[in-house]
């Protein structure tokens, strides 16, 4: 109960001063960190659940949940660098993202993109089971994170 009290106070707090045009680095800070816990959560989950025979994982479910949990983690880093891209109705989708990474480092749209097909597309839905997919995956993630934290 009180976590979830504490979630929606930080939650407004960053709201109200989004809205101002204040954007402190303390709750940057924090989302990146987050970021890089979804990250270590996806990891968590290949190396437990996933349950890896030679080249490949054998469970499609784990893989799905990592590869879903990894693809959440580049959204939240992105969501924190680029705060005017949830604006408007409903969740942006994959072209907003390649606009603002665009504008910002044309280099850094393929590598968002190529994060779109291997761990939302390939890993969250198609539930992919390649090894080396996944850890390329894992650090295309981690590269995105850490470029959104600059």
């Amino acid at each position: 109960m009180y976590l979830n009290l504490y979630h929606k106070i930080r939650y407004g707090i960053q709201q109200m001063l989004y809205n101002l045009k204040i954007q402190p680095k303390l709750f940057k800070m924090e989302a990146y960190k987050e970021a890089l816990r979804y990250v270590e959560n996806a990891k968590e989950i290949l190396s437990t659940k996933a349950k890896k025979e030679e080249r490949f994982y054998t469970d499609k479910k784990y893989v799905r949940m990592a590869g879903n949990t990894l693809w959440n983690g580049v959204l939240e880093a992105l969501d924190t660098k680029f705060p005017e891209i949830k604006n408007g109705k409903g969740s942006p989708d994959i072209n907003k993202y390649k606009e603002y990474v665009g504008k910002s480092n044309p280099k850094m749209t393929r590598l968002v993109m190529n994060a779109y097909d291997t761990l939302h597309l390939a890993m969250g839905y198609d539930g992919n089971l390649k090894y080396s997919l996944a850890q390329e995956g894992i650090k295309d993630a981690i590269e995105i994170i850490e470029w959104a934290s600059k």
